[in-house]
C-alpha cells in the first residue's frame, strides 16, 4: 500500500468544551441544515419567526422535556449564551426584595462555583451555606445540615465542577429555597429529577450542541418574580412567554441540539447514556487507580465526575511530555485547567468506548516508558 493510502489513525477529543458531537449527528446536519431547500435556503438561514424553525424549536423542547421527564409546571428555555450570562442572569430574574427575597446562597463546590458566586455578589448578598473541604482526597461539599437563611431568593450549587473533577453524590435539602443547578458538564448524561430543583441551567457545548446555546428549565412560580434587574432579552418571564424568542435565538445550535435529542433518545435515553458514561469513567478510573501511583486522581470515590475525569502525573515534569505523545498517538485536548494543572479527560455523551480504550492503551504504555 502506498504512504498516501495508508488509513488514517483515530483521533479522539477529549476536551471540556466545546466537546465531540455524535458522529450521527454530524453526518445527519449535512444534508438536514447545510444543503439548500426549494425556496433557495438552508434550515439555519430561515427565519426564525417562520414555521419551519418554529417546528424545529417545538420539537426540540418536546424532546428534551420527554427524555428528562420535565413535569407540566415547568419551562423550557433556549437562550443564547453560555452558562456564565446564567450568573447574572439569576440574581437578575429571581431577586425579589418586596416580597423579602434579598440574599442568594451559594454552595462552594470548586472553580466553576466560585465564579458564579462572585458574579451574584454584585447584585445581592452572597450566603455561603457549604463548602467542600479542600483537602485531598477532593469531595462535593457535606450534604448534612445546610442552613440556608429564608431570605434567600435561591440555593445554587454546582452539580458537576468541570475543572475540579468533582461531582455531588445526592442533590442537597433546601427547605422552601428553591434548589438551582449549573449542570452544564453533566446535563443529560444521566437521568436527572427535575422536580428537586426550581431552575436548571446547562450550556450547550458538552451534551447538547455547538457553544452559543444554553437551556434552561424553570418552575413556573419562578417566572412570578418581577425581574427588575433584567433587561428585557435577558428576563426569563418575557422569553418563556415568547417561546424563547423574544431576541434572534441561536437557530444553528438549536437545530443541531434537536439532532442531538433524537440520537439520545434512539441510542436508549438517558438510562443508556447514564450505563455508557460509568462504564468510560470506570476503564479510565481503574486505569489510574492501578497505575501503582505512577497517575493520580485527586478526587474522591463516590465524588469523581464521570464526565470530567481529573488526573495527574505523580511526577508532574512529564506532564508536558505525556501531552506531546499523548497527540501524536491521536490524542488530543488532555491539558488541566490551568488553576490546577495536571491532566483531564472529558468523556461527554459522544465519546466511545474506543476512545477511552486508546488513552487506557497508551497511559500503559507511557507508564511503562517512564515509570
Amino acid at each position: 500500500m502506498a504512504q498516501h493510502d495508508a488509513p488514517a489513525k483515530a483521533a479522539w477529543n477529549f476536551a471540556a468544551g466545546p466537546a465531540r458531537l455524535p458522529d450521527a449527528v454530524l453526518a445527519r446536519a449535512g444534508a438536514a441544515l447545510f444543503e439548500r431547500g426549494a425556496d433557495g435556503a438552508a434550515a439555519i438561514e430561515r427565519p426564525f419567526t417562520g414555521a419551519g424553525f418554529r417546528e424545529v424549536l417545538a420539537d426540540a423542547r418536546q424532546r428534551l422535556a420527554a427524555l428528562l421527564g420535565v413535569p407540566d409546571h415547568y419551562r423550557v428555555l433556549f437562550l443564547a449564551g453560555g452558562a456564565m450570562h446564567q450568573f447574572s442572569m439569576l440574581p437578575m430574574n429571581l431577586l425579589d426584595p418586596a416580597s423579602g427575597l434579598r440574599r442568594v446562597a451559594y454552595a462552594d463546590s470548586g472553580y466553576w462555583s466560585r465564579r458564579a458566586m462572585q458574579e451574584a455578589a454584585r447584585y445581592a448578598e452572597v450566603a455561603v451555606v457549604a463548602r467542600h473541604a479542600g483537602a485531598l482526597p477532593l469531595t462535593a461539599p457535606p450534604l448534612d445540615d445546610w442552613q440556608v437563611p429564608p431570605d434567600c431568593a435561591y440555593c445554587h450549587i454546582t452539580a458537576n465542577e468541570t475543572v475540579d473533577g468533582i461531582a455531588y453524590p445526592a442533590w442537597p435539602n433546601t427547605g422552601a429555597v428553591p434548589l438551582v443547578a449549573d449542570a452544564t458538564s453533566c446535563f443529560l448524561s444521566a437521568p436527572l429529577d427535575v422536580s428537586k430543583f426550581g431552575l436548571i441551567y446547562a450550556s450547550a457545548q458538552k451534551n447538547i450542541g455547538p457553544s452559543g446555546l444554553t437551556v434552561v428549565i424553570v418552575r413556573e412560580d419562578l417566572l412570578r418574580r418581577p425581574a427588575l434587574a433584567a433587561p428585557s432579552a435577558l428576563c426569563y418571564r418575557l422569553q418563556a412567554a415568547q417561546d424563547s424568542c423574544l431576541n434572534t435565538p441561536p437557530t444553528l445550535a438549536i437545530h443541531l441540539a434537536a439532532l442531538v435529542f433524537d440520537w439520545i433518545s434512539e441510542s436508549g435515553g438517558l438510562v443508556a447514556m447514564a450505563s455508557a458514561n460509568r462504564r468510560k469513567a470506570d476503564l479510565l478510573y481503574s486505569a489510574i487507580d492501578s497505575s501503582q501511583g505512577f497517575y493520580t486522581a485527586p478526587v474522591a470515590h463516590g465524588h469523581r465526575s464521570t464526565t470530567n475525569v481529573r488526573f495527574h502525573l505523580a511526577d508532574e515534569r512529564l506532564t508536558e511530555v505525556f501531552l506531546t505523545d499523548a497527540a501524536a498517538a491521536g490524542l488530543h485536548h488532555l491539558r488541566g485547567h490551568r488553576q490546577v494543572g495536571g491532566l483531564r479527560a472529558s468523556l461527554y455523551n459522544a465519546m466511545p468506548d474506543a476512545g477511552v480504550a486508546a488513552l487506557v492503551d497508551f497511559m500503559a504504555e507511557f507508564a511503562r516508558g517512564h515509570g
